[in-house]
C-alpha cells in the first residue's frame, strides 16, 4: 500500500534526511541514540551467551571436520582470513578523491568454507543448535559425547522426521539448505524473486527443496513461516526475529579479536577500529556489532551499509519505527543487484539491539558496487559478489563526516575493516559478468 503523499511529507518534515533517502541519493546517517559502553541498556543477549555459542561451535567441530573436506585443515572450524588490501587503498583514494587515515583491511567472509558467505556463521549455527537440542532431548547424545555421531544413519533417520524452513534472498538459504540437508532434515528454502538462479540450482543439487516467489524477501519469509509452522515437526529459521542467527554471527567477534592480536593490530583509545558491514535485514551486521562491542567497547565504531534502493534498517532506525515500517511505504522499490541486501523491512530483534550500538548507516548505489568489485579483482586478485564490496566506501563517508570531530577520534592510527560478505561459490560465468559490468563503469 505505502504511505499517502501527505503522510510522506509529514515524515520528511520530521526527519529531513528522508528526502535524499527517498530520492535514492547516497546518504550517511549518524546514530544519535548510540550509547557509551557504561550507558548501554540491558540487552536481550549477553557476553556469556556469545561465549556459550562459541562452545557449541567447538562441540560440533569433529562433525564438521568429518562432514566437509573444506574444513579438515582447520579441524572443523569455519573462519575467514583478515587481509590487508594495501594495493587497493590508493586506487580507492584516487578514484573517489579522499584519504584513508590508517590501514585498510578486508574481512574475507567471501572465503568462508562450505557456504562461501557470512551467512555460514548464523545459518549453520542455528541449524546445529536445533539439531543438538533435538538430539539431547531425545537421548541420542550428551554435551560431552562424540559429535561425529551426527553423521550416522541413526541420526539421519531421526532428523528425517523433521523439516526446516527459511525465507531467503539467497545466501542464508544456501547455508540453511546445505547444513540441514547434510544432517538429514527435510529442508525448504523459500526464495524471493531477486535470488540468483545459480543459488537455487546449487540448493537443489545439495538436496534442499526450493520454493520460488515472484515477490521480495518479505513475501518469501511470510509464506515460508506460514507453511513451515503448519507442520507439527516444522522449524522455521526466522531472519526477522532469530536470536540464534544473531548469536552465530556474534562469535565472529571472538575470532576477529584473535586475528587482530596475531597481526599485532591494537584496538584502544589511540588505535580506533572502524568496521563497515553490508546490511540486509540486519541480523549478521547486528550480531557482529554486538560481539565487537562486548569485546572492545567504545574503541570500535560500527557502520552498516545498504543499497540506495533497500535502506530498510536505515529508515527503521532513523524514524524509530524499526520493523513497523518498510522502504515500500516511502515508494522505494527495493530492487538492487545486491541480492543479499534486497530487504524492505528490517529485523525486529536485531534493530532493537543495533539501535544502541551502531555508529551510523550509509547507502551506496549499485553501480559503485560493481566498480569496486572490478577494482578489488584488478588490484588484489580477490573476487566477490557485488554486495560484498559495499563496505569499501565506508572510510570516505565516515572520515569526511562530523562523526570524527564529534567523538574526538584520532584517526592517524585507525584500522578500517570492510566486511566482505560473499562470493566464493559464484559460478565463473556470473563472476565474469560482474567483473565486466564493473569494467564498463571504469572505462
Amino acid at each position: 500500500m505505502g504511505l499517502s503523499e501527505i503522510e510522506k511529507r509529514s515524515w520528511k518534515q520530521k526527519y529531513p534526511l528522508l528526502e535524499p533517502i527517498t530520492d535514492l541519493e547516497p546518504t550517511l546517517w549518524l546514530n544519535s541514540n548510540i550509547k557509551e559502553e557504561q550507558h548501554i541498556p540491558e540487552l536481550p543477549l549477553t557476553k556469556e551467551d556469545m561465549y556459550e555459542a562459541e562452545e557449541l561451535w567447538k562441540r560440533f567441530a569433529p562433525f564438521l571436520k568429518k562432514a566437509f573436506s573444506e574444513v579438515e585443515e582447520t579441524s572443523g572450524f569455519i573462519e575467514s582470513p583478515l587481509k590487508s588490501i594495501d594495493k587497493l587503498k590508493p586506487v580507492l583514494e584516487n578514484y573517489y578523491d579522499f584519504n584513508i587515515d590508517g590501514k585498510l583491511y578486508l574481512k574475507s567472509d567471501n572465503e568462508l568454507p562450505i557456504a562461501g558467505s557470512i551467512k555460514a556463521r548464523g545459518g549453520f549455527y542455528e541449524v546445529l543448535h536445533y539439531a543438538e537440542k533435538l538430539a539431547i532431548e531425545n537421548g541420542l547424545i550428551t554435551y560431552d559425547g562424540n559429535y561425529e555421531l551426527f553423521l550416522s544413519e541413526k541420526f539421519r533417520s531421526f532428523f528425517q522426521q523433521y523439516s526446516i524452513g527459511v525465507g531467503s534472498t539467497g545466501n542464508l538459504g544456501l547455508s540453511i539448505g546445505i547444513m540441514s540437508a547434510t544432517l538429514g532434515f527435510n529442508v525448504f528454502v523459500y526464495m524471493s524473486a531477486d535470488a540468483k538462479q545459480w543459488k537455487k540450482d546449487l540448493l537443489q543439487e545439495k538436496g534442499a527443496n526450493v520454493v520460488e516467489f515472484s515477490g521480495d524477501f518479505s513475501e518469501a519469509i511470510y509464506a515460508g513461516r506460514e507453511e513451515t509452522l503448519a507442520d507439527p515437526n516444522g522449524y522455521f529459521v526466522d531472519d526477522e526475529s532469530s536470536k540464534h542467527l544473531f548469536l552465530g554471527y556474534s562469535v565472529a567477534a571472538l575470532r576477529l579479536k584473535k586475528q587482530l592480536e596475531k597481526m599485532n593490530i591494537k584496538v584502544d583509545a589511540n588505535n580506533p577500529l572502524f568496521l563497515y558491514l553490508p546490511c540486509g535485514v540486519g541480523g549478521s551486521p547486528g550480531g557482529i556489532t554486538f560481539g565487537m562491542k562486548q569485546l572492545f567497547g567504545d574503541h570500535i565504531h560500527c557502520f552498516f551499509v545498504e543499497p540506495t534502493h533497500s535502506p530498510s534498517v536505515l529508515i527503521g532506525l532513523l524514524t524509530g519505527e524499526k520493523d513497523q515500517i518498510s522502504v515500500q511505504d516511502f515508494g522505494i522499490d527495493n530492487r538492487t543487484e545486491a541480492d543479499g541486501l534486497a530487504v524492505g523491512r528490517p529485523s525486529s530483534f536485531a534493530t532493537s539491539i543495533s539501535e544502541h550500538l551502531i555508529s551510523g548507516i550509509y547507502t551506496v548505489e549499485d553501480d559503485e558496487l560493481y566498480t569496486m568489485l572490478t577494482m578489488l579483482a584488478d588490484n588484489e586478485n580477490i573476487y566477490v559478489e557485488p554486495s560484498a564490496t559495499a563496505g569499501l566506501l565506508g572510510p570516505k563517508y565516515v572520515l569526511e563526516s562530523a562523526y570524527i570531530e564529534k567523538h574526538d577520534i584520532n584517526t592517524n592510527n585507525a584500522t578500517h575493516i570492510a566486511w566482505s560478505t560473499g562470493g566464493d561459490l559464484v559460478p565463473d560465468i556470473d563472476m565474469k559478468q560482474f567483473y565486466e559490468k564493473g569494467k564498463s563503469f571504469l572505462a
